[in-house]
Order: C-alpha cells, then sequence, then structure tokens
C-alpha cells in the first residue's frame, strides 16, 4: 500500500527521478515523501540519517523494509510488486534480455556525458576551461548519443528504448535525456529520440513526477546544444 510508503527525494536529482517513476508506474500515486532541499542539506538531516547513513536520497521506505540506491529501489518495487501495475521487466526472454541490456547500458550516458561533460561545465569556471579538452568531451558525448539514436531507429517510431512497451529502461535512460534537454540539448539533431522524448514526457509517470522546479523555472543553461 502507497500509505505504508515514504521517499526522501530532491527535485531534478535523476537518481530520485528513476524510482518516482517506476512507483507511478506500479500504481502507488500520491505516497508519503518528503522533498529535500539540497542546499540547506536537508540530505543530511537526522530523519534521513537514520534511515541512510550516507545521507543521500532517494531514501525509500516501504513498511519496515528500507531501501536506498536508486537502483535497488526500481528492482525492489518490480520485484514485490511484479503483479501490479505496469509489468516493467518483460516475462519474455529476449525481449527481458534487451531490456536488461539497455538498463545497464545506461551507465554510459552517465559517465560520457553526466560525468565527462556537464559535470566539467558546471565545476570548472569558464575561464578555466580547456577548448581542446572541452571540444573532446563534446565529440564523446555525441557519440554516446548517437548510439542510443540508433537504437531508437532501429525499435521504430511507437516504441520505447528497449522493448514494445514502457520498461524499465525506460525509468533509467529517459531521466537523463530530460536533464540534458534542460541543459540545451537540440533533440532536432536526433529525430528519432526526439519522437520518443516527447511522447514519453507526456506519460502519466512522467507527468506526475517531474521535477517541479523546472516548471517554475527555466533553465538558463544551453551548453548541451554544442552536442
Amino acid at each position: 500500500m502507497a500509505s505504508n510508503m515514504f521517499l526522501f527525494w530532491g527535485s531534478g536529482s535523476v537518481p530520485c527521478w528513476k524510482p518516482m517513476i517506476a512507483l507511478e508506474e506500479k500504481g502507488f500515486g500520491g505516497y508519503p515523501n518528503k522533498l529535500i532541499k539540497f542546499s540547506e542539506k536537508e540530505h543530511k538531516a537526522e530523519d534521513v540519517m537514520k534511515l541512510n547513513p550516507r545521507g543521500q536520497v532517494p531514501t525509500f521506505k516501504d513498511g519496515d523494509i528500507v531501501v536506498n540506491e536508486s537502483a535497488a529501489i526500481c528492482d525492489y518495487l518490480e520485484r514485490r510488486y511484479c503483479n501490479q501495475g505496469t509489468q516493467l521487466i518483460p516475462s519474455d526472454v529476449k525481449e527481458q534480455a534487451n531490456v536488461l541490456q539497455r538498463m545497464y547500458e545506461v551507465s554510459n550516458v552517465e559517465g560520457n556525458i553526466l560525468k565527462e561533460l556537464v559535470y566539467y561545465i558546471f565545476h570548472t569556471k569558464k575561464e578555466d576551461q580547456d577548448e581542446a579538452l572541452l571540444k573532446e568531451k563534446y565529440v564523446k558525448g555525441r557519440a554516446e548519443l548517437q548510439i542510443w539514436e540508433g537504437y531508437m531507429e532501429k525499435m521504430g517510431s511507437g516504441a520505447f528504448i528497449a522493448s514494445k512497451s514502457f520498461s524499465m529502461a525506460d525509468v533509467y535512460f529517459f531521466p537523463y535525456l530530460a536533464f540534458f534537454v534542460r541543459l540545451g540539448l537540440n533533440l532536432s539533431k536526433f529525430p528519432a529520440l526526439s519522437e520518443y522524448y516527447n511522447r514519453v514526457k507526456d506519460r502519466a509517470s512522467v507527468k506526475n513526477s517531474w521535477p517541479p522546479h523546472w516548471a517554475e523555472e527555466p533553465s538558463k543553461a544551453d551548453f548541451m546544444s554544442n552536442i
């Protein structure tokens, strides 16, 4: 029951957004929760720390069960509530294999774009940025997105990132894509991903969990337009 659950989360955090989409897909909309303000270090507050000694979010509780890592929460929800809401891991062996492949392959998106490029720009003053190095990072990020563009082209219009149906692979992948769009990614360069993005962003589970501050505050960043 959703009333037995509790989620500590942060707006715009990809790790938080993933289980929030999964919760919605499983039919647990309206679950008790607390929006954490990172700027006020609320993730280090006692109510979080007593459940998660790392002081990180998402921090999730289902009755007396505590699960904290983003991927672990998603896996837990699918395993425990496999017969409820959307089946996020298909039963068909071939389809399941493709979903699992894409789920774990998303780590390349995190590594090649988020950590390599986005974090570099976020944490390096503009005057200290190495232009040659930055160009390499953009090339690497573009190559990564081209791989996913190829996957969507192969899946075809109306499909999802790993299956004809929405799956855990989409739970893992879409928040990154949406974050990059917020940072200025021009999806016209990636037409298959553009069609996918515009369709999935209107899915109920995504709309219901959309980062609230994104709707309230347009991003001033546009550096992802260089990909």
